[in-house]
């Protein structure tokens, strides 16, 4: 089978987790574990959040006064998760069929995303700290959980560059890293050359694109809750199993965190592709049908 991986960004740094490299990297080293038991049988490609590193990588470049624009800093967080994870899946495959790749993302910059920025990127703080960075740096915040966040546009992913060239990488047996973070952000001008632009583009739509371009037979979402849950936060929450796609509503989960991901599960499973939610760890119980929550196309079982 051909299987896409998409890791949450939180996955890779967890809430409340110091964001040093040992943290990443530990992190990295029990994802890598996970996919391997599949990548031993199976066709693998991996995708990734960055929402926290992005973040930082953002904080560090406005504390140096350095003005890196938000598509350059994207890259930046691909380029450090991308090695950090092919090198933990070398270890753990004892193989050098890795590669890491940088995708470009084409979006519309006229997407009404860019109007309404509700992305969250990066570390929490309290309100009013929240609010000093706002008005000090001219971002936008939102309340995400007990703190706030930065929020930046998402604008929905059009094209993703490069696709030839990962399924040549696939089909030549080689485990890919791409797409991270949703891939950077670029749009096209009139003359139709490619520049970068200040966004990010969510990963979950991004590794459901990326999963029917390469017709892969699975996209797991692997973040750090172990599946879909109903009544979240209160003593009735229970995890959803299995459901057809047509049972699916993103709009019954909470737009900054897993109803992004239900509803890439819906364009995956819309296209044929069965799809999994799950912890980090379950990678191969998902598929198995043992952990997690699966969203299945019409007529599977």
């Amino acid at each position: 089978m051909r299987i896409v991986i998409a890791l949450g960004g939180n996955a890779l740094l967890q809430r409340g987790e110091s964001p040093s490299a040992e943290a990443q990297q530990r992190n990295a080293r029990i994802a890598a574990e996970s996919i391997a038991a599949l990548a031993q049988e199976h066709e693998v490609v991996v995708t990734h959040g960055n929402g926290p590193q992005v973040g930082l990588l953002a904080n560090q470049a406005e504390c140096d006064r350095i003005a890196w624009p938000l598509d350059v800093v994207g890259a930046e967080s691909h380029g450090m998760i991308g090695y950090i994870l092919a090198r933990e899946l070398h270890n753990a495959l004892g193989s050098d069929r890795v590669a890491s790749l940088l995708t470009q993302t084409e979006v519309d910059p006229n997407d009404s995303a860019f109007d309404h920025p509700e992305k969250f990127i990066g570390p929490t703080w309290d309100e009013s700290r929240a609010r000093a960075l706002a008005d000090e740096r001219g971002w936008d915040i939102a309340p995400d959980g007990k703190g706030w966040r930065r929020v930046v546009a998402a604008p929905e992913p059009q094209r993703l560059l490069g696709m030839e060239a990962v399924r040549v990488l696939v089909e030549a047996g080689t485990l890919t890293i791409c797409a991270g973070g949703g891939g950077v952000p670029v749009a096209r001008d009139r003359a139709g050359r490619l520049y970068g632009i200040e966004a990010v583009v969510d990963k979950d739509l991004t590794a459901a694109r990326l999963a029917e371009h390469l017709e892969a037979d699975w996209l797991l979402m692997l973040t750090d809750v172990d599946g879909v849950y109903l009544n979240w936060g209160t003593l009735d929450a229970y995890r959803l199993k299995a459901l057809l796609v047509t049972a699916v509503d993103p709009r019954e989960y909470s737009a900054g965190s897993m109803g992004p991901k239900m509803e890439a599960a819906r364009r995956a499973a819309q296209a044929g592709i069965r799809t999994g939610i799950g912890s980090l760890q379950d990678a191969a119980a998902i598929v198995a049908g043992r952990a997690g929550t699966r969203i299945l196309p019409v007529g599977a079982h």
